[in-house]
């Protein structure tokens, strides 16, 4: 450890024995949360409506406060942005992140206030290097750049009050002067908001830096890489930047892109930490390089509700705090936060691999999707864009599923429709470039992966046999009206066996 590094590190020592103390008290410290929330919020309008001032427990909490989606809290949350103030927490609130996924909208404004920017979102990453030097202690990681890539939407008024953007830009944008010292680009560059001119940019600003840390999202980094690799004339990344270390990674699964990582940067000191930070808060961290599984970080301002996957959109289903989960089952994840949201169904689910510390995986959302880009495809999404693309071409469909397919040596991909039409559109390359455009107009997320093919190459239809999803279904004894097709799966396992009942098909 060089002797910048080694100083800095001084002020990380207690945050660490803290963070090996809290894994233990888990109930306690959430209920300490669950108290603290409710007395900040007792005297807005939210707090009034359930009655915040005479809740003594947990039951009373779970019992009073309904569960909540974006659809509910949506027109609170317009007139916070419209400058309303004291209506879910009652500090003033001027930034938004931007996020892609409700039923009804192309994006949604979760509300990003000042108690969770520096009592979650920054502290998680303060955590994050706390852990990483905990690990590392042969680390110089303050002695170098870190290369932050951002989201695609930059800061952007709302109105005069508020202001929105990807939560990397908000997070970007209200960075510490200090911590700006150490990143690379420029705020100008990492802001901007066309992305081919942005990988350009920082391509240009960063590829002679001496760069020792990455933090980003797996597939748009890898295009960055690749194109540093280009402009620097050089097969792999360690040529360029010999003492980069790790790779702080989120967003999208990093399994896909892994083996790309370890061609691209042939170095034995590199280290890959994976970190959960939504836009609705900063929920673990990967503290065991050895163990893929997140630490479950209880003092963010935050407490935590489970709801058992199979009774998810149940009327009444369970509802667990963090101390009743058990190992090995997959939850809905239900959040309370200082950002102002309560009994939040963010849509996540989780798999807890060790209790007391808690820890756990990402295992998937509670309903089907496609995340392989980062592009965050709902079936609401597929359904309308499908819907719509049927109305312009007269076609009908009579069963699809969808999946995406990586192309390995490009750093990008495409998703895999198969289709079986009642009625074929009079061209399927007409039908595939509509859906594909109906699709970006649903989806923010989606529409940033397939800007220029930069990560996301335009989709493909497989044309369908007649009665192939019918037999793939009787094949697995699930034919009636309990079973159903999935619409879209983030990986090839459906559709593969799809593909094989329809090669068949061709044969017989």
């Amino acid at each position: 450890m060089d002797i910048l590094t080694k100083a800095i590190s001084l002020f990380f020592l207690q945050r660490q024995k803290n963070i090996e103390k809290f894994g233990q008290d888990t109930d306690i410290i959430q209920r300490r949360q669950l108290h603290a929330l409710l007395a900040g919020a007792r005297c807005t309008e939210w707090g009034r409506k359930y009655d915040y001032k005479s809740i003594r427990s947990y039951e009373d909490y779970r019992q009073r406060v309904p569960l909540q989606t974006y659809d509910d809290i949506k027109p609170y949350v317009e007139r916070m942005i419209n400058g309303e103030r004291n209506i879910l927490w009652p500090s003033i609130i001027r930034w938004y992140a931007k996020s892609s996924g409700t039923t009804n909208d192309k994006s949604k404004f979760l509300p990003v206030t000042n108690e969770i920017l520096r009592g979650c979102h920054y502290k998680g990453g303060f955590d994050c290097v706390a852990l990483y030097l905990r690990n590392n202690p042969e680390s110089r990681f303050f002695s170098k750049k870190d290369l932050i890539l951002g989201g695609s939407h930059s800061p952007s008024p709302l109105n005069a009050q508020a202001h929105c953007g990807d939560l990397s830009a908000v997070l970007l944008q209200n960075l510490s002067p200090l911590v700006n010292l150490m990143r690379v680009p420029s705020k100008r560059v990492i802001l901007m908001d066309e992305w081919e001119s942005k990988i350009k940019a920082i391509v240009e600003n960063t590829w002679n830096k001496d760069v020792n840390s990455l933090s980003g999202v797996p597939s748009w980094m890898l295009v960055l890489i690749k194109a540093i690799l280009q402009k620097a004339g050089k097969e792999n990344l360690t040529e360029v930047w010999p003492n980069l270390e790790v790779f702080f990674h989120g967003g999208i699964s990093f399994e896909p892109y892994r083996d790309q990582y370890k061609a691209l940067i042939p170095s034995g000191k590199m280290h890959y930490v994976e970190t959960y930070n939504a836009s609705e808060g900063f929920f673990g961290i990967q503290d065991d390089p050895d163990n893929p599984s997140l630490l479950m970080m209880q003092d963010y301002g935050i407490f935590y509700e489970f709801i058992p996957m199979n009774e998810v959109g149940t009327s009444n289903p369970t509802v667990l705090p963090l101390e009743a989960v058990e190992t090995n089952k997959n939850y809905a994840m239900v959040i309370s936060t200082t950002g102002g949201l309560w009994r939040y169904q963010i849509g996540d689910t989780v798999r807890f691999t060790s209790l007391f510390p808690h820890k756990f995986v990402i295992s998937g959302r509670t309903k089907h999707y496609i995340n392989a880009f980062g592009e965050e495809l709902m079936v609401d999404n597929a359904d309308k864009a499908l819907s719509l693309t049927c109305r312009e071409t007269g076609a009908k469909v009579n069963e699809y599923t969808a999946a995406p397919l990586f192309i390995l040596d490009k750093a990008k991909g495409r998703h895999q429709w198969f289709i079986e039409f009642e009625e074929m559109p009079p061209s399927i390359s007409e039908f595939a470039a509509l859906l594909d455009k109906h699709l970006q107009e649903l989806n923010s997320d989606y529409e940033a992966k397939r800007y220029k093919d930069i990560s996301l190459q335009p989709l493909e239809i497989i044309i369908s046999k007649e009665g192939v999803f019918y037999d793939w279904l009787k094949q697995k004894g699930k034919l009636g009206g309990q079973h159903k097709i999935p619409r879209l799966s983030n990986d090839r396992t459906y559709l593969e066996e799809l593909l094989e009942v329809n090669q068949r098909e061709h044969y017989n």
